[in-house]
């Protein structure tokens, strides 16, 4: 393995990691602040959900593309930009990381360190809010990493941060994600059982965004 995949592969990890540190230290923070406000408890999950991940691509993008998340990754892969072997290295780490993210979490709020989740989010309304919300995430990336390359990480952190009001299953937009917070009986999990209708929503959204933004963004031949 060559030095610089394994600072990208590390970079992968480490970002993921951090991220569902942040996805579920602050569901539960937020869940023991908000004296049963639901609302509330969702907003403080919101806002430091968005604002981690703004810091986080600023500062693993220039090592890895700051994916953390496989349906990105498959994006990239499907593009070029990554080999399928490097793709799939990508995905591994990820995932590895988000679980290493949750346990971190767990840690520091004093929960038991191996849980699962027992929070149902089943139905085809919400398996449809994850279609919109991995189409709108891989929409944003696409489109201004085209026309506005350094408002990327911005652009991420304040998408996320609306597809959280805006989708019934509050955006989860990505599979690592999902998978890590199957393993959390915490404000921000999910049951194993909802998680497979989610993560093939969020592939079949990202698929379709790259197919419409693939023909928007694609650059004319002129005569």
């Amino acid at each position: 393995m060559s030095t610089g995949l394994s600072r990208k592969l590390a970079a992968e990890s480490l970002g993921t990691a951090v991220l569902l540190a942040v996805v579920i230290g602050s569901g539960v923070m937020g869940e023991r602040l908000a004296a049963g406000n639901t609302a509330i408890a969702l907003l403080g999950n919101t806002l430091a959900t968005g604002a981690a991940l703004v810091v986080l691509i600023w500062i693993f993008g220039p090592i890895s593309g700051a994916h953390f998340n496989p349906a990105v990754t498959l994006i990239a892969a499907l593009r070029r930009d990554l080999s399928p072997v490097t793709a799939l290295a990508y995905i591994a780490v990820q995932i590895g990381g988000a679980v290493l993210g949750v346990w971190v979490a767990h840690a520091m709020f004093g929960e038991p360190i191996l849980q699962m989740s027992t929070k149902l989010r089943s139905g085809g309304a919400q398996a449809f809010s994850e279609v919109v919300a991995t189409s709108g995430l891989i929409g944003t990336i696409l489109g201004v990493s085209r026309f506005r390359p350094d408002s990327t990480p911005m652009a991420v952190g304040l998408y996320i941060t609306s597809a959280y009001w805006f989708t019934a299953s509050t955006s989860f937009a990505n599979p690592a994600v999902t998978l890590a917070r199957s393993l959390s009986d915490t404000f921000a999990g999910i049951a194993p059982a909802s998680a497979p209708a989610f993560i093939l929503a969020q592939v079949v959204g990202a698929l379709l965004a790259a197919g419409v933004f693939g023909w928007l963004l694609k650059t004319e031949r002129t005569a």
